[in-house]
């Protein structure tokens, strides 16, 4: 019988049934002449709509003799069977690679010929199979045809949909031999392998780094290129991934589809709640192979592994820090831009990072979800916890390279340095006056705006700082729960205490630059610079006289307002100065906790010790700018150096004779009293 060919005019193809050839002209006439009835779909040839009317009817004629599974068509079928027997007759001459089917053959060998025939005629990307086109063109088309029955959720692959039905079966077919993780998708488990392999056959041309996936490997390439195919609709930003921009839209709905079963909590991100739930079962599985420490993030560990390399690759382009983290550089470059994008929704308050918003909203909501395990105190941030659970542990972990001295919190250590670098980064933009801590310049800020947003609800007090009003109450409680190990002492605050423990240790760290005079506080420092500079910036608005110390400037206020704040509850006399009243009331005690080291003596208040003192001393710090004498008290330099003007301010009314001191008045005034 003659060989009878027939071939196609518009591809020369060759096909060896007359009917075969007009089944294939349809694909360039794109002619599909046969229609489903119940869905009105279009296909090329009688066989296919068959084919696909199955779906509906959901008939499988065609059965696996060996394993009994069921198959709605027969090239399916075929395709199948293939997998027990094993047939593999069609070669690839080029790698000698075998397939079972001679179309796998045809698509495999465009890999090696690099010919992608399936163009998009929108896009015109193209393709090396036409399944590959017809996925492709669903993204401009939005063409999702594939539904699940169970959530009504649709997809533009039916493999994709294959899969997501599996997570409400909870089927997992692919289990990895070596460690019994199982998976619901084949690539997932062949990606998984890897892991234990170390292979990684996917390279980067540009910059040879290698991945375990295609996938992962396409989306690196993406950062060479620059390409963010996928852009969310609402903000027109764009994305290297399509699952980042899924958990990008997230943002605009509002949607957190992720719960979690301990607590409710719900979260954007499957993995978020993988990490959140962590938490509850104190899981850390990423260990530290240096320091042995255990991290419940990988991030944290790859972080954390920065301090033993002492790498900091992410570097700032305006002051050129660098930082161990990406995260930790944009939360600093916000410092140059000023930008604070998350916003409080109850007081509009905003901030550089969203933790601080987390932490500032619970103060609205009273919300102090972590819990010491020792002492059962509570706090809104799970930072100030682990800082907190040092002092149980007496742990200090960072450490100043100057003076070797240790710290529990990293903020602190880097508050400490600055008093060795003298740096003060935070400035105000009224006055130009510079702080070394941001929370110093907030405070100073309120002067200016006269803001005092902390009052107390027992007398009505207001305060520029939370902290102040929190010491303030403890006036009213009387409450003072830090207590000084060495002398039982309490304090009302743990500042107030470490000052204290100072006396103990005879730590003086502030010093002086002109005298080499060390004090105990940098308050006392600042107060005593301004014996050197002359300054007093504390100004009286009724008199005009000035001050070095906002202190003296309060209690002088009170000699033009009559107010006398501070009353004995003995005998109801009352003081302008907590001071004044503190030595009144040693009158009523008899106490005299004030013991000279020398001769035993008792005083009743430190400044009356300090003076006897200087008897054994011989100490006369209060000199006479005339005749240099010196003093040791002030008041002896006062009337002291009445004799060289000859200022006589004491008047008597009787005869008008004038005296330099008071005692001598008095004195005088006798005579005409003919006493």
């Amino acid at each position: 019988m003659e060989d009878r060919s027939f071939k196609c005019e518009v591809c020369d193809q060759d096909f060896t049934q007359s009917s075969t050839l007009v089944r294939h002209q349809q694909i360039h006439t794109g002619e599909k002449p046969f229609k489903c009835e119940v869905c009105d779909k279009s296909l090329s040839d009688a066989w296919h709509l068959r084919a696909h009317q199955r779906i509906h009817t959901g008939e499988k004629p065609f059965t696996c003799d060996v394993c009994n599974e069921r198959f709605s068509e027969l090239s399916t079928f075929n395709i199948h069977q293939q997998i027990h027997t094993g047939e593999k007759p069609f070669t690839c001459e080029v790698c000698d690679k075998s397939f079972p089917w001679s179309w796998t053959l045809l698509k495999h060998q465009r890999i090696h010929s690099g010919e992608k025939p399936f163009t998009c005629e929108v896009c015109n990307k193209s393709f090396s199979q036409s399944s590959n086109l017809r996925s492709h063109q669903r993204i401009h088309t939005g063409d999702k045809p594939y539904t699940c029955e169970v959530c009504q959720k649709s997809f533009s692959e039916s493999s994709n949909l294959r899969v997501h039905l599996r997570i409400h079966t909870g089927e997992k077919r692919f289990k990895c031999k070596d460690c019994d993780k199982a998976f619901t998708q084949l690539v997932s488990l062949l990606a998984h392998q890897r892991i234990h392999t170390g292979e990684k056959p996917f390279k980067c041309e540009v910059c040879d780094k290698a991945f375990t996936t295609s996938a992962k490997l396409l989306m690196h390439q993406r950062i060479h290129t620059g390409e963010k195919p996928f852009r969310c609709d609402v903000c027109e930003m764009s994305f290297i991934e399509s699952s980042e921009l899924l958990i990008h839209q997230r943002i605009h709905t509002g949607e957190k589809p992720f719960k979690c079963k301990v607590c409710d909590k719900s979260f954007s991100q499957s993995s978020n709640l993988h990490t959140h739930q962590r938490l509850h079962t104190g899981e850390k599985p990423f260990k530290c192979k240096v320091c042995d420490k255990s991290f419940s993030q990988s991030s944290n560990l790859h972080n954390h592994q920065r301090l033993h390399t002492g790498e900091k690759p992410f570097t700032c382009d305006m002051c050129n820090k660098s930082f161990v983290c990406l995260s930790t550089l944009c939360r600093h470059q916000r410092i140059h831009t000023g930008e604070k994008p998350f916003t409080c929704e109850v007081c509009n308050k905003s901030f550089l990072q969203l933790s601080g918003l987390h932490g500032h909203q619970r103060i609205h909501t009273g919300e102090r979800p972590f819990k010491c395990k020792v002492c059962d105190k509570s706090f809104s941030k799970s930072s100030n916890l682990h800082t907190h659970q040092r002092l149980h542990t007496g742990e200090k972990p960072f450490k100043c390279d100057i003076c070797n001295r240790s710290f529990a919190c990293l903020s602190t250590l880097c508050r400490h340095q600055r008093i060795h670098t003298g740096e003060k980064p935070f400035k105000c933009k009224v006055c130009d006056k510079s702080f070394s801590q941001s929370s110093n310049l907030r405070v100073h800020l309120r002067i200016h705006t006269g803001e005092k947003r902390f009052k107390c609800k027992d007398c009505d007090k207001v305060f520029t700082q939370l902290v102040s009003l929190l010491a303030h109450q403890k006036m009213h409680t009387g409450e003072k729960p830090f207590k000084c190990e060495v002398c039982d002492k309490a304090f009302t605050t743990s500042a107030k205490l470490l000052m204290h423990q100072r006396i103990h240790t005879g730590e003086k760290p502030f010093r002086c630059d002109v005298c080499e005079m060390s004090f105990i506080e940098s308050s006392e420092l600042l107060t005593h610079q301004r014996i050197h500079t002359g300054e007093k910036p504390f100004k009286c608005e009724v008199c005009d006289k000035s001050f070095s110390q906002s202190s003296n400037l309060h209690t002088h206020q009170r000699l033009h307002t009559g107010e006398k704040p501070f009353t004995c509850k003995l005998c109801d006399k009352a003081f302008a100065q907590l001071s004044s009243l503190t030595r009144h009331q040693t009158i009523h005690t008899g106490e005299k906790p004030f013991k000279c080291e020398v001769c035993e003596k008792a005083f009743a208040t430190s400044t009356r010790l300090l003076m006897h003192q200087r008897i054994h001393t011989g100490e006369k710090p209060f000199r006479c700018e005339v005749c240099n004498k010196g003093f040791a008290r002030s008041s002896e330099l006062v009337r002291h150096q009445r004799i060289h003007p000859e200022e006589k301010l004491f008047m008597c009314e009787a005869c008008e004779k004038t005296f330099t001191q008071l005692s001598s008045l008095l004195k005088h005034q006798t005579i005409h009293r003919g006493e």
